[in-house]
């Protein structure tokens, strides 16, 4: 790298570690690892009284303005776990936690254009992987009608499953380690794990083995 672009550089992360630090000080909820991209520094921030945001260490992302954007109601809190690739090249990715809702995403994750809302939990577990323009919805978003109200359920996510793209995760569903769930499928109900599944609604096609090794 010339000495120039170097000290450009330089100068670019400086500023962008001022900014994580100022938006640390005026909301107390939020703890970004020191370790983690400067470039968390162009994301979009909407947060609500005692919102809380939690990202780890060796957290990373592009520099992409608003291109990651974290929305966090009231009491709400939204969880990066350590060395998650936040990654925005093919899309942006959208995380909602509505009021004292919760999202956490275990270590080695890896988001690449997705949408994710809570109203009351999505958990996934240790190297999430979740592909462009899926979509994880714990809710059904709005009453049908006054006799059909909105139903909310968790969704939760083993370890080491792939949702690979246009999928559509809804409300109350469970998925296994090592999963992976084909594309644009639609998931209405709990996976067993170590299954392939696809189509809609998703069934079980095959089965998956051992994916902890994966890159």
């Amino acid at each position: 790298m010339q000495p120039l672009a170097a000290h450009l550089l330089r100068a670019i992360q400086a500023v962008d570690r001022w900014r994580l630090a100022r938006l640390q000080r005026a909301h107390p909820g939020v703890e970004i690892d020191p370790t983690a991209s400067t470039n968390l520094a162009v994301a979009h921030y909407e947060l609500g009284r005692g919102a809380r945001l939690r990202i780890g260490r060796g957290v990373v992302t592009e520099r992409t303005p608003g291109a990651l954007r974290f929305v966090i109601g009231a009491g709400g809190l939204i969880e990066i776990g350590e060395g998650t690739w936040l990654r925005t090249e093919l899309g942006p990715n959208h995380l909602r936690a509505f009021n004292g809702a919760r999202i956490a995403l275990g270590p080695g994750s890896w988001l690449n254009g997705c949408h994710i809302s809570a109203k009351r939990a999505i958990l996934c577990g240790r190297r999430a992987w979740i592909g462009p323009g899926a979509r994880l919805i714990d809710a059904d978003q709005h009453a049908l009608d006054s006799e059909h109200p909105e139903r909310i359920a968790p969704i939760t996510l083993g370890d080491h499953v792939w949702i690979t793209a246009d999928v559509t995760v809804l409300r109350g569903v469970s998925i296994g380690d090592h999963c992976v769930i084909g594309t644009r499928s639609v998931v209405t109900r709990d996976i067993p794990p170590h299954t392939m599944a696809h189509g809609i609604p998703a069934h079980p096609r095959g089965k998956v083995g051992d994916r902890s090794e994966t890159t």
